[in-house]
C-alpha cells in the first residue's frame, strides 16, 4: 500500500472513530440519545375503583354511609388542587369508577376483578355490607391490592386477617367493641330478658350469636332468636310474637330493609319495650326522617360520634350535611370512614407513591392523626389489620330530642359520651284517632 493511501485510510478512520465518540457521549446510562433519560410516565388524576350497591336492598345503606364520605373527600381534595404524589412530581386530582352491583355477591366478585385487572385502579375502595367484604378481602389480597373496608365488620373475619396482609378493617367488631358495652348498660339498668331478631347472613349470625353470648355474660335472659332473609315481609306475626314474650331490651340486628317494617309494626302494634337497639337502620337520619324524631326518641342504635364530640366532628358533621342532606347522615360508619380517606390521603403524600405494597406497609406502621386522634390499626401478625379500639369515640347511640346521642362506650382514651342513656325508653306516641 502506498504512503498517500495510508495517510487517506488513518485519516478516514480517525472521522470515523470520532464519529462513534461522539455518538457514545450523547447516549445516557438509558439509551437516550438525546441525553433526557426515558420519557416521563404521564397521569393525570388518581383512579378510584369500586364495586358498590347502587341499586338493590344494600343500596339504602351505601347511599348514606360511604356514599357521602366520598363525594365529600373528592369535594375537598380537588378543590385543594388533588394529592401529591412525588414520584409523579405532582398534584393530582380523585376520580371515580364505580359500578353498580346492584347488591348481588357474584356482580361484586366480577366487578372487583375488573376493577382490579382491566381498569387498573390506582386505589380500590371497599364494597358494602358484612359478607360482601369478606369475599371481596380474598381478593384484594390475592391481587395485592390494599383494602380499607367500610360498611361491614364480621368477627368471623378476625382470624382470618392473620393471612390477609393488604386488608385493613376499619368498622367496629361486635364482640371487640359494641355488644359488651350495650350489655353491660342493659345490666346496669336492671334489665333482665332480651328478643332479638337477626338477618340471616354473616351479619345477623355475627351479631346474634355474640349478644347471646354477651346477654349471658350479664345475666340477661334471651327469650327468642329470629332469624329471617332479607326478603322476609310479614313482619305482622314477628312484632306480635315478640311483644308476647315482653322483653326488657328488644333487638333488631338487621338492614334497613327489616329495620324500617319492623319499626312500623311495633308502632301499630303499641309495642314499647324499655330498650330498643336496631342497625344498621336506626343509626341513619332517614331512620327519623322516616317516622319522625319525635316519634323514635328514645330508640338505641350503633353510634360512634355526633358534632359535640369534639369542634374536629362539629365541623365535619357540618359539611356533611350540608352536602347530602339530614337524611343521609350517618353516625356510625362515617367517624371510621372520614379517618380512612385521611390514612390513604397521608399515606400517599409519606410514601410519595401509589405503589400498593409501600402503602401497605406503610399503614401497617404509622400511627395517623385524623379526626378521631391518634389512629392505628391493631395488626394480625404479618397479616392484616383492624381500627385498635382506643381509636373509637363511641359504640351506642340514642335518638334523644331529634338528635343522635351518643350514650355508651368503651373505657379507652378517645371515648366521648355526648348524654346519658335513657332507660327505660318513652312510650311511642298514641296513633292519631280515627
Amino acid at each position: 500500500m502506498s504512503k498517500k493511501i495510508l495517510i487517506i485510510f488513518s485519516v478516514v478512520m480517525l472521522l470515523v472513530g470520532g464519529l462513534f465518540v461522539a455518538c457514545e457521549d450523547e447516549v445516557d446510562d438509558n439509551g437516550d440519545v438525546n441525553g433526557n433519560g426515558p420519557p416521563p410516565v404521564t397521569k393525570d388524576s388518581i383512579v378510584i375503583g369500586a364495586a358498590r350497591p347502587l341499586t338493590g336492598p344494600n343500596a339504602a345503606i351505601g347511599d348514606a354511609a360511604m356514599k357521602p364520605i366520598m363525594e365529600l373527600w373528592q369535594t375537598q381534595v380537588n378543590a385543594a388542587g388533588g394529592i401529591y404524589v412525588e414520584e409523579y412530581g405532582k398534584s393530582l386530582p380523585i376520580e371515580y369508577l364505580i359500578y353498580d352491583d346492584a347488591s348481588d355477591m357474584g356482580n361484586m366478585v366480577r366487578l372487583t376483578e375488573r376493577l382490579i385487572l382491566e381498569d387498573e385502579v390506582d386505589i380500590l375502595f371497599s364494597a358494602c355490607s358484612t359478607p360482601f367484604i369478606a369475599a371481596q378481602a380474598s381478593i384484594a389480597n390475592k391481587y395485592e391490592m390494599v383494602l380499607i373496608t367500610a360498611e361491614g365488620g364480621a368477627t368471623i373475619m378476625r382470624d382470618s386477617l392473620y393471612s390477609l396482609p393488604f386488608v385493613f378493617i376499619s368498622l367496629s367488631f361486635s364482640d371487640h367493641y359494641q355488644l359488651p358495652v350495650f350489655a353491660d348498660m342493659c345490666a346496669a339498668a336492671g334489665a333482665e330478658t332480651a328478643y332479638m331478631i337477626t338477618i340471616a347472613d354473616l351479619h345477623g349470625v355475627e351479631y346474634g350469636g355474640v349478644a347471646a353470648m354477651e346477654f349471658d355474660r350479664v345475666g340477661i335472659q334471651v327469650l327468642a332468636n329470629k332469624s329471617v332473609p332479607i326478603t322476609y315481609t310479614d313482619f305482622s306475626l314477628l312484632v306480635k310474637d315478640a311483644k308476647a314474650a315482653n322483653p326488657d331490651v328488644f333487638c333488631v340486628f338487621a338492614y334497613p330493609p327489616i329495620v324500617l317494617p319492623v319499626t312500623g309494626e311495633m308502632l301499630v302494634l303499641d309495642f314499647n319495650p324499655p330498650a330498643v337497639i336496631m342497625g344498621p337502620g336506626a343509626n341513619f337520619g332517614f331512620y327519623g326522617a322516616t317516622f319522625g324524631v319525635d316519634t323514635i326518641e328514645g330508640v338505641s342504635c350503633f353510634s360512634a360520634a355526633n358534632s359535640k364530640t369534639s369542634p374536629e366532628f362539629a365541623e365535619f358533621f357540618g359539611e356533611l350535611e350540608a352536602l347530602v342532606g339530614f337524611p343521609n347522615v350517618d353516625w356510625w360508619g362515617v367517624p371510621f370512614y372520614w379517618a380512612f380517606v385521611d390514612i390513604w390521603q397521608q399515606s400517599i403524600e409519606a410514601t410519595g407513591t401509589l405503589d400498593q405494597t409501600t402503602i401497605r406497609d406503610y399503614i401497617a406502621t404509622t400511627t395517623f392523626d385524623t379526626i378521631l386522634g391518634p389512629t392505628h390499626f391493631e395488626m394480625f401478625g404479618d397479616g392484616g389489620g383492624m381500627l385498635a379500639k382506643e381509636t373509637h369515640p363511641g359504640e351506642i347511640g340514642q335518638w334523644q330530642g331529634g338528635t343522635m346521642e351518643i350514650v355508651g362506650g368503651g373505657d379507652w382514651p378517645n371515648t366521648v359520651l355526648t348524654a346519658d342513656w335513657i332507660y327505660p325508653k318513652p312510650n311511642w306516641p298514641a296513633p292519631p284517632a280515627e
